[in-house]
């Protein structure tokens, strides 16, 4: 099974640039976006009337044009989730059932600008830690992707102390991350190259793409006993079209 997730920055944006045929002739089993910053309705019609997937977006009730996930999977999953107290109607989790696989996109907030989205973002961390501990102790697999919005370790980003008063890669979102792995998710990317020095993420304002200044805040997190079924992750840095590049995860998993 091949899961392609991807942060488009604006899905007609994306569609306007020409960036998705690449995808859609990948036909991957499973892909997801974060950022679509539009309702279902305003999708591209190319992505409306694509054929062969089940179609799912949870767009932002407080504020048009905002925030926004979607997933598209060839297999129809048991059960759709998109209602989550914590994230406060923005559209930024999408929980897919399929048997005992449990599968979320999540676009995690930003946590930059004033205050209170800092201890927003936060918060959402402990809460999205707990749901996912609820399905995991029901015996439940779990697998999540999406733009954690927090570069990890000091290989996670190209100016590390530069940006360690920064948003993103603040002790306290780091140290999220490392509860997230004490409780037994998995960074995929990282166990595979523990020492790959990759990014998803640059600033386009300052080109950063251009001289290679960039973020690794894009994921798949899987719980370790998944993890033997992986048999490939790829943060595919060639592909343009956003600030974020997708990540491609391969696993040996029957839907």
């Amino acid at each position: 099974m091949n899961i392609i997730s991807w942060n488009v920055n604006g899905l007609r944006a994306v569609h306007r640039k020409g960036a998705l045929a690449w995808l859609i002739k990948e036909s991957p089993d499973i892909f997801c976006f974060q950022e679509t910053k539009c309702e279902e309705s305003q999708a591209p019609e190319e992505l409306i009337s694509l054929v062969g997937y089940h179609k799912y977006f949870s767009s932002s009730q407080t504020r048009k044009g905002y925030s926004g996930v979607a997933v598209y999977s060839k297999v129809k999953p048991d059960k759709v989730v998109m209602d989550f107290p914590f994230e406060k109607k923005e559209g930024r989790v999408l929980e897919l059932h399929f048997g005992d696989l449990v599968f979320l996109n999540v676009y995690f907030p930003n946590g930059g600008g004033e205050s209170h989205r800092l201890e927003y973002k936060l918060a959402f961390y402990d809460s999205f830690l707990e749901h996912i501990e609820k399905h995991r102790k029901k015996g439940k697999n779990v697998i999540f992707c999406g733009d954690v919005n927090v570069a990890h370790e000091e290989m996670d980003i190209a100016r590390p102390k530069e940006n360690e008063h920064h948003v993103g890669f603040l002790p306290e979102e780091r140290a999220w991350v490392d509860e997230l792995i004490y409780h037994g998710y998995v960074d995929v990317f990282r166990h595979f190259h523990p020492k790959k020095v990759q990014y998803s993420w640059w600033d386009m304002k300052s080109g950063a793409r251009a001289r290679g200044v960039g973020w690794r805040i894009d994921y798949f997190f899987i719980g370790q006993n998944l993890i033997k079924k992986v048999k490939k992750i790829e943060i595919m840095d060639q592909i343009e079209g956003s600030d974020h590049c997708p990540v491609s995860l391969d696993i040996d998993l029957k839907i």
